[in-house]
């Protein structure tokens, strides 16, 4: 039965009296919908607008790509119940920071934010921290929760040694119901007292066949134009850094919409292959002056670093006697020690160049 023309809709108002009024079937729907709308449309493009490393970061233990062993470990001990103390360490993008927050968020799920302290230690390092934010997270208790909490220490080995001394009584303190994991690169810089705390992990780079599959994937989604010799290419130049990989990825295709060996290289400002093989054949045949004045002009036009060509030099192939390979490693790397102190790097080219004479030297018949 159709509705009365003059069915009417009551309002109460705040003094209590009826208002009437006509409905009006075209009116918009409530803006309650329309604010939900909204923020999903937000969502969307801060997603769409996210880097390629973060909206691709693997968000559960069995998206991660490498280290089975370490991922199999670590599911027994959250099954268990039986969480250590843990130390990540390892080359950067080999999936650390990855791993810890999957294995956070299946521990914690919905309450991830309210049981988990995320630290970067290389902001934070100080003992301040420690005995501030550290201390007070860890030593307060959670209502309706009986579960450990979780404070992660990203980058831990920028942290100073009086605030890795004063953690180490933290930890000691509250351990009963607070877990510790700590993410390092070089776990040489972590106190043996930190480090005889905790089940320590090392996450290596990743291999080639493990980042083809993500790379893929991510080739798929975004739907990149890649070559198979830009595959190639942004592995090497990642080095089973899958952040560098990522990074590389995406910049590339940002800037030249097809990601191919060349293209590759320009992004990264690594040197050319072409550019390699006139370095090399300098080195190896041109006089110290000819070599020098030609490498140093190339650099220059270029844009390269010298410290790129020492590391492209070190992954070719050249055949030489091993007591002259022993010699050139070692010089280069002095070379590479005194760049990384500031040291000029016209003069560390020199340094370079003379090597190779030297290296050229040892194997004529005459010496």
């Amino acid at each position: 039965m159709s509705a009365d023309p003059m069915d009417v809709e009551v309002t109460a108002t705040s003094k209590g009296k009826g208002k009437g009024k006509m409905a009006d079937p075209g009116a918009p729907g409530p803006t309650t919908s329309a604010a939900a709308v909204a923020r999903l449309a937000h969502r969307e493009t801060a997603r769409q607008t996210l880097p390629w490393v973060e909206k691709y970061r693997p968000s559960s233990l069995e998206e991660l790509v490498a280290h089975e062993d370490i991922v199999g470990i670590l599911q027994k001990l959250i099954a268990s119940n039986k969480l250590p103390h843990l130390l990540f360490y390892g080359p950067p993008g080999t999936g650390k920071t990855s791993t810890i927050l999957a294995c956070a968020k299946k521990l914690y799920g919905a309450d991830f934010k309210m049981m988990v302290l995320e630290l970067n230690a290389s902001d934070d390092r100080g003992i301040d921290v420690v005995r501030g934010q550290i201390k007070e997270f860890a030593g307060t208790k959670r209502l309706f929760s009986s579960g450990v909490k979780l404070v992660i220490l990203d980058e831990a080995d920028a942290m100073t040694n009086d605030a890795q001394f004063a953690l180490r009584r933290v930890i000691e303190k509250y351990t009963k119901h607070t877990r510790f994991c700590m993410i390092c690169n070089y776990v040489n810089k972590i106190i043996p007292a930190l480090q005889s705390r905790c089940t320590k992990f090392r996450f290596a780079p990743l291999k080639p066949e493990q980042i083809q599959g993500r790379l893929q994937h991510v080739v798929d989604q975004e739907k990149v134009t890649i070559t198979p010799d830009g595959v190639e290419a942004v592995m090497r130049l990642g080095q089973g850094d899958m952040r560098r990989v990522l990074n590389l990825l995406q910049s590339t295709h940002m800037a030249y919409q097809k990601v191919d060996e060349r293209h590759a290289y320009l992004c990264a400002a690594a040197p050319l292959k072409e550019d390699m093989e006139y370095i090399r054949n300098a080195l190896l045949t041109a006089s110290f002056k000819d070599a020098f004045d030609g490498i140093l002009k190339l650099t220059t036009a270029k844009g390269y670093s010298l410290g790129d060509i020492e590391l492209a030099l070190k992954v070719m192939d050249i055949e030489l006697p091993a007591a002259v390979m022993v010699h050139l490693l070692d010089e280069m790397s002095n070379t590479e020690e005194r760049l990384a102190h500031g040291g000029s790097e016209r003069l560390q080219l020199g340094s370079l160049v003379g090597a190779f004479a030297t290296a050229r030297h040892m194997m004529s018949p005459a010496s």
